[in-house]
């Protein structure tokens, strides 16, 4: 099931009253979409676009019945995929929710099941592509929206990742960077300084306007319910490791935070996020942990010593003992050999 995001209606361009204006705007408009091979094709279409107009009045008021507009209508904009990361070895996932060579498909284009679309969590620094149809993108323009100091930014970037498909690569995508509160000014400080905690969650609506009139074209919707920050932290004790997030207000996440994958064992199990994966990686999913939304961050810039990542669930001995592998959302069993000295603590 593919879903379309856009408004559905085409976009109304209003121009000047002014007929010598008009005329002029309308075919450098037109000029700019078809290569007219004589001035009488060019006429022509003039005379065709004037047919279609029809009056403003005088004072720049909307038209009423029986006046005439001058008007372009313009196509609206469809929102495919938001494509994230697409690195990793997670499970496969449900085809209504990821495509391998896409991203996350767009589950709502209603505000008031935003919540039903990528992302839920995020991170400083990390980012994802809107993939749009039936506009070009060089003709939109994006205000950054900012919630409880985390921004969402849209800039246009030609998409070059290592994980973009060849036949993607080089294309010119809308490109969504979140950017917050992080603490990597703070490496191996015992004592660091609080960092903001947003109050979560929080609904972003991202909004494309046409670059020359302003108009809406085309807009996407998520909700943010969880935001990590990555720490570099001495771990040498147990209480190092709760200091490490605590001391800046934030918590050790949980496997759940973290992984939706399944470890059972004769005398051990553990479940991560729902929906579950069916074995021990994640599954790519929308709201089921970090590494099943964002996938392997390691090319992200995201590049720790170790892999694995110490969570606040233990397995019956006295203090955590259980990590999460990143790059596959593996749930590891005593794994506090191989900690990274990074850690990531996350709120609420």
């Amino acid at each position: 099931m593919q879903h379309h995001f856009g408004t559905g209606q085409a976009n109304v361009l209003n121009l000047s009253n002014n007929p010598i204006r008009r005329v002029f705007t309308q075919n450098l408009f037109i000029s700019s979409k078809l290569s007219f091979k004589s001035p009488k094709t060019a006429l022509l279409v003039s005379a065709l676009l004037l047919s279609l107009s029809w009056n403003v009045q005088a004072n720049g008021k909307k038209a009423q019945a029986g006046n005439r507009s001058d008007a372009i209508l313009l196509p609206s904009g469809f929102i495919h995929y938001a494509r994230p990361s697409l690195w990793g070895y997670g499970k496969q996932a449900p085809a209504d929710i990821w495509n391998p060579d896409k991203g996350f498909l767009v589950q709502s284009t209603n505000p008031n099941s935003y919540n039903l679309n990528f992302p839920t969590t995020g991170m400083d620094g990390l980012y994802f592509d809107l993939l749009i149809s039936g506009v070009d993108i060089n003709e939109l323009t994006w205000e950054p929206v900012t919630h409880e100091g985390i921004t969402a930014t849209v800039t246009n970037v030609v998409a070059n990742d290592i994980w973009i498909p060849k036949e993607d690569k080089r294309q010119v995508v809308a490109r969504v960077k979140l950017t917050g509160p992080e603490a990597r000014n703070q490496p191996l400080n015992p004592n660091p300084n609080p960092i903001t905690k947003p109050k979560l969650p929080q609904t972003f609506e991202l909004v494309g306007r046409h670059i020359g009139t302003g108009d809406e074209v085309v807009k996407y919707g998520f909700v943010l319910r969880q935001w990590f920050v990555n720490r570099v932290c001495q771990w040498k004790t147990y209480s190092d490791r709760l200091a490490c997030c605590n001391s800046l207000g934030y918590r050790m996440p949980r496997v759940r935070d973290l992984t939706n994958a399944v470890r059972k064992e004769a005398n051990f199990s553990i479940s991560g996020a729902a929906p579950s994966s069916s074995g021990n990686s994640y599954m790519r999913h929308i709201g089921a942990s970090f590494s099943a939304e964002w996938g392997d961050v390691y090319y992200y810039g995201f590049r720790p010593d170790y892999a694995y990542y110490l969570t606040s669930d233990y397995s019956g001995y006295n203090h955590p003992d259980i990590t999460v592998v990143l790059y596959d959302g593996q749930i590891v069993r005593g794994g506090v050999a191989y900690l990274s000295r990074q850690f990531l603590c996350t709120v609420p």
